[in-house]
């Protein structure tokens, strides 16, 4: 069978024909997707199936592909302790005539619908038990142990890596080097979690990356809606206070403050502010 979608970098699957991709997908797993529930995002596009349960396809390419693989979704079946979907099984295959590898996985449905998008601007009412269970999730998944590394936006987070945001935003001389390294989603924001139930969602990044990643990630996508970046930071004190949680701050403000920074974003006075705070806690260590 040979696939519509185009093999390269570019290819945006919001945009792109996949109706190959997923008749194949329903032909393997042996169910129907359906159409009138298939999202289609950049790199990834998902569905319904007849027995109701949840297909997510992804696209990458081989180079993005790195020493452990893909599987994200299927390795964090084994977390206990984390709110997720279960996963059931999943499809990997080489697309025929270019260098593209697909994968499908196959998992529960989601017990709510996502909080929103990954940057809000208004406040989601969210009841206590949510932030119970964020709090919960977030610490089991921390003390499991793991050879994963962490790939948030498909880059593989190293101390270098690190080091070479923050100087590359921050002229300030202080230490970067990271002290605790601990499993983290490395993609939590609000478009990956559900309400009011909560549960986390996309697991294809996560790994081993610096203590406070997925905390300092939600309260970046929370900074337009000042009380909400507020209560993300109370319900995870612990991070922000420890040295790697800073560190962790000043990464996700370097994103939003760095070269690619629109004049526009609503977060970056929050930001700014809370990134100049954060250096001279550093230097005063």
């Amino acid at each position: 069978m040979t696939l519509s979608v185009s093999s390269g970098p570019q290819v945006d699957l919001r945009v792109h024909p996949v109706d190959d991709v997923l008749d194949r997908v329903a032909l393997s797993l042996r169910t129907a997707l359906l159409p009138d529930t298939v999202v289609r995002k950049r790199r990834s596009v998902g569905a319904r199936t007849d027995r109701d349960t949840w297909v997510r396809i992804e696209r990458r390419l081989p180079e993005k592909i790195a020493g452990q693989g893909w599987n994200g979704t299927e390795c964090a079946a084994r977390l206990e302790g984390v709110a997720r979907p279960a996963w059931h099984g999943c499809l990997v295959w080489r697309e025929a005539g270019g260098p593209v590898m697909w994968r499908a996985d196959e998992t529960d449905l989601l017990p709510g619908a996502p909080v929103g998008t990954a940057i809000l601007s208004q406040a989601p009412e969210l009841p206590e038990e949510w932030w119970t269970a964020l709090n919960s999730s977030l610490d089991a998944l921390a003390a499991h142990r793991t050879r994963r590394i962490a790939t948030p936006d498909t880059v593989t987070i190293t101390q270098e890596m690190v080091t070479e945001s923050l100087h590359g935003v921050f002229v300030d001389d202080f230490d970067t080097t990271v002290r605790h390294w601990v499993p983290a989603h490395a993609d939590l924001n609000w478009a990956n979690v559900t309400a009011p139930v909560f549960s986390l969602f996309d697991w294809e990044d996560w790994g081993n990356a610096p203590r406070g990643l997925d905390s300092a990630s939600l309260w970046a996508s929370s900074l337009a809606v000042p009380a909400l970046a507020d209560r993300v930071r109370r319900e995870r004190r612990r991070d922000f206070e420890s040295r790697d949680g800073k560190l962790m701050t000043l990464f996700v403000c370097s994103k939003i403050l760095g070269p690619c920074a629109h004049p526009e974003d609503p977060r970056l006075e929050p930001a700014r502010r809370m990134a100049e705070r954060v250096v001279g806690e550093l230097q005063a260590e």
